[in-house]
């Protein structure tokens, strides 16, 4: 904003005067309205303005109204901005196992508060925006060819902590701040993303499978283990059960014989192993699913049949546990 402030005097001639001297001082008053003219900037806040006269640096104009005399060669010659800046980079380089990859950049940055850093920010530097651009370029392109694709994700804060080292002590010398550096995006190509997930996706199925083929190997041999302790148990009911019909016959012998004197135990034994021999046949014969069955029906069966339960019988008893 400038404003205008100029003195004007207005003549009156009077009677007496002659209209020659009148027009002289005219003349006079004219110049010293030209050379009393002045201009007022006001400068905004943030904002700090560089005032030259005749092309030289003068001073520089903090926020508020300024007096600005054109006429004796001042002029407004740019302007700093105090506030923090921001400056995104996208930069693309190749990482060490030959994949390109384009890594964001985020610099936040301002000018340094000292009349001679201020000096240096505007005298000595063009466009800071592209010094920057191209300092972030070179550590990016130097830094991330020697490091692999997968290490890249988890070593980004280191680069952009050497983004950072390297831009502080480049820019210190114009009068810049670096205030943070983040690396805030990595994206490789599509084709790589694609290829990363589906390396992801196998290792996933691949642990899966196993998981599965573990799973399923201990079920079975827990159905190994359950099948052998019932069998166990089975043959152990089966045993018991053997010990306590030899338990019962024997006391059935013993007690005949104490009734009938005049016949042996092997008499009795034959005769109840005969009795239970007809009365599983009976069961098998009443049996739902029950097929044909072939019986010996000679008249030497009986005889033959009592020897087998006996001898199986007796084999029983051997196998028992004590």
């Amino acid at each position: 904003h400038t404003h205008t402030h100029t003195h004007t005097h207005t003549h009156t001639r009077h009677p007496s005067i002659p209209r020659s001297s009148l027009s002289a001082s005219n003349k006079q008053s004219s110049h010293q309205q030209q050379t009393n003219k002045m201009f007022w900037a006001c400068v905004p806040q943030g904002t700090i303005q560089v005032i030259q006269t005749w092309g030289k640096f003068k001073k520089f104009a903090e926020p508020g109204c300024h007096c600005i005399v054109p006429c004796c060669g001042d002029e407004i010659a740019g302007a700093l901005s105090t506030r923090i800046q921001s400056l995104e980079v996208a930069c693309e380089t190749k990482t060490k196992d030959n994949v390109f990859v384009t890594i964001i950049v985020s610099t936040q940055y301002m000018v340094l508060k000292d009349p001679e850093r201020m000096y240096d920010a505007f005298y000595k530097l063009t466009d800071s925006r592209e010094q920057i651009r191209s300092y972030i370029f070179d550590v990016v392109r130097s830094t991330v060819p020697r490091i692999n694709l997968d290490d890249v994700f988890t070593t980004k804060e280191e680069i952009a902590v050497e983004v950072k080292s390297m831009l502080e002590k480049a820019m210190t010398e114009f009068g810049y701040s670096i205030i943070q550096t983040l690396v805030t995006d990595i994206a490789p190509d599509q084709k790589v993303k694609i290829a990363m997930n589906e390396i992801n996706a196998a290792a996933r199925q691949r642990v899966a499978a196993q998981d599965r083929a573990e799973a399923e190997k201990i079920m079975v041999v827990k159905a190994a283990e359950a099948d052998a302790e019932a069998k166990y148990l089975q043959g152990t009911g089966i045993a018991r059960q053997r010990q306590a019909i030899i338990n019962g016959l024997r006391e059935s012998v013993v007690n005949f014989q104490a009734e009938v004197s005049d016949i042996n135990s092997k008499d009795v034994m034959e005769m109840m192993m005969m009795t239970q021999y007809f009365d599983t046949m009976k069961e098998i014969g009443t049996s739902k699913n029950t097929n044909t069955i072939f019986v010996p029906a000679g008249p030497g069966a009986v005889a033959d049949a009592a020897s087998q339960i006996r001898a199986g019988i007796m084999q029983g008893q051997a196998a028992a546990p004590r």
